[in-house]
């Protein structure tokens, strides 16, 4: 299982790449999965599984096939 700041650094080059800048919404969880190693991990008062799940709720806009692997990849890690 690769570490969640690696999954956060393929997140923001994909959605660089499709020309988009990352959604407001989901900006400040992105940051701080740049900050995280593992599932287990804290940022400041929230939980790593937290920070994924807001993540994920707040990053509709990021599309495409690997959007789709990463966030299938994200919520794998939620169970």
């Amino acid at each position: 299982m690769r570490e969640l700041h690696q999954i956060a650094r393929e997140i923001n080059d994909d959605w660089r790449v499709q020309g988009k800048g990352v959604s407001p919404y989901a900006r400040p969880y992105l940051d701080a999965l740049h900050t995280l190693e593992s599932i287990d991990d804290n940022y400041i008062l929230y939980s790593a599984d937290e920070i994924v799940r807001r993540f994920l709720a707040n990053a509709q806009t990021w599309k495409g096939e690997k959007a789709r692997a990463i966030k299938k990849e994200l919520n794998s890690l939620l169970k």
